[in-house]
């Protein structure tokens, strides 16, 4: 079963055209790492399917839910309270964190609960700090954002996306903003969520990650689907001659 079905997705900011004809699916358990050089259009592409976004043209469905359809070449979206049910089915974990500064870590996890899915304030501090747990987090549920490091404030961000119990998991550039050492704490997090089979899209420039992790890797450049497939194929066989350009000055850094 797919849980995510994007056709023909098109995106453009003015005269530029970010997105073009973009299609991909991602099965329930895959994990699909989107690969690629800046300005490829694989950030806008997550957006777009997370409802940061909206495409131009095209078809997104979501955990069996059709978010948007293209009518006399038009985006059609659905109805707020499918829309609503989508965003509850998919989470998002950003690369900047986005926690609320003035927020105790274990608020940070429990508010969404509460306020959207009407969990007793009990029942969400249970779950907030069985993740926190699995995140190795367990003492640091009193603290405030500003008292974590990067790693542990990332970690708490992926706690919170997991509490309202997604079937999906969008990571865009998860890593980006930490240093490696701190970067090897998300990506071990990432893969024992793998390990579960979680269903996972994550945009990354962690190539060793996208490599040893991901069932498919997709590789974006210029706003299209250059090439894709298993990762020993991407990584050790590619057909495309700007997707081996592209790994092969990653391998030289």
């Amino acid at each position: 079963m797919n849980l995510i079905e994007a056709n023909h997705i098109e995106k453009s900011f003015g005269e530029l055209q970010v997105l073009r004809d973009i299609s991909m699916h991602v099965a329930q358990g895959e994990v699909v790492a989107i690969i690629g050089p800046s300005g490829s259009g694989k950030s806008t592409f997550l957006r777009c399917l997370t409802q940061l976004e909206t495409a131009d043209r095209g078809e997104i469905t979501i955990c069996g839910k059709q978010m948007m359809r293209t009518e006399n070449g038009n985006a059609v979206f659905a109805d707020p309270k499918t829309l609503h049910e989508i965003t509850l089915c998919a989470g998002l974990v950003f690369q900047n964190f986005n926690l609320f500064p003035h927020r105790s870590v274990l608020q940070n996890v429990t508010d969404a609960p509460i306020r959207v899915l009407g969990i007793s304030k009990a029942e969400a501090e249970k779950t907030a700090r069985s993740l926190l747990e699995k995140m190795n987090l367990s003492d640091r549920a009193d603290y405030y954002p500003c008292q974590l490091s990067g790693g542990q404030q990332q970690r708490v961000a992926i706690a919170r996306a997991l509490a309202l119990n997604p079937r999906v998991l969008f990571f865009d550039e998860p890593t980006s903003a930490l240093d490696p050492e701190l970067t090897g704490e998300i990506l071990r997090v990432i893969r024992q969520l793998a390990e579960e089979h979680m269903t996972m899209v994550v945009v990354t420039h962690e190539m060793a990650f996208a490599r040893d992790v991901a069932d498919r890797v997709i590789f974006m450049d210029g706003g299209v689907i250059v090439e894709q497939g298993r990762p020993e194929e991407i990584f050790g066989d590619a057909q495309n001659e700007r997707t081996r350009a592209f790994l092969s000055s990653f391998a030289q850094n």
